[in-house]
């Protein structure tokens, strides 16, 4: 079966987001375009961070070898929930991160699991044979509202235990410091 694409060419809309309460929420990446066409992928929350830490470290790069032209930051300015329906295309697997040059923009792509393991040189690709992907192209200034907005989807998780750093429930945890006593 040939491989199904989601290009998103600035769209109106790419967000980081969650369903759920925290300690049970599924994290995903979401696009809309102005003809109201949205799709969204799951993902970890491990990917949210790392995608928004690599597009930070990628603006700073651009922006030290252009002589400043990318905003150094943004603020987070879409606060609205994800679309609804929230409906699954794909789980991501794997992630591509890259600079358009010409266009001036950050392309990134989310790739589904598949059966086989996902082939470095599939990522970015525009082979018609692979994993199903969502590839997104967005300004600078999107990118920095994108990573503002993500670092506070992953912040916005449960509070660390002081003593252990692991989360806390609403009813507390098991605390290993407290040699297995409730915190």
């Amino acid at each position: 079966m040939p491989r199904q694409v989601h290009l998103f060419d600035r769209p109106s809309r790419f967000v980081a987001g969650t369903v759920g309460q925290p300690g049970d929420r599924t994290f995903y990446l979401q696009a809309s375009d102005d003809t109201g066409r949205t799709v969204s992928v799951a993902l970890e929350k491990t990917q949210v961070q790392v995608l928004a830490d690599r597009m930070d470290d990628l603006l700073d790069e651009v922006s030290n070898r252009a002589g400043g032209v990318i905003p150094a930051e943004s603020d987070v300015d879409d606060l609205e929930p994800l679309t609804a329906p929230v409906d699954e295309e794909f789980r991501v697997a794997a992630m591509g991160l890259a600079w358009d040059g010409t266009a001036e923009a950050v392309v990134v792509e989310a790739v589904a699991a598949g059966e086989e393991p996902i082939e470095e040189d599939a990522i970015l690709s525009d082979s018609d044979e692979g994993p199903d992907a969502l590839r997104v192209t967005i300004t600078p200034q999107a990118a920095r509202a994108f990573i503002a907005r993500a670092r506070r989807v992953v912040a916005a998780g449960r509070p660390a235990c002081p003593l252990c750093s692991l989360p806390l429930d609403p009813v507390g945890h098991v605390c290993p410091r407290q040699n297995g006593y409730r915190r």
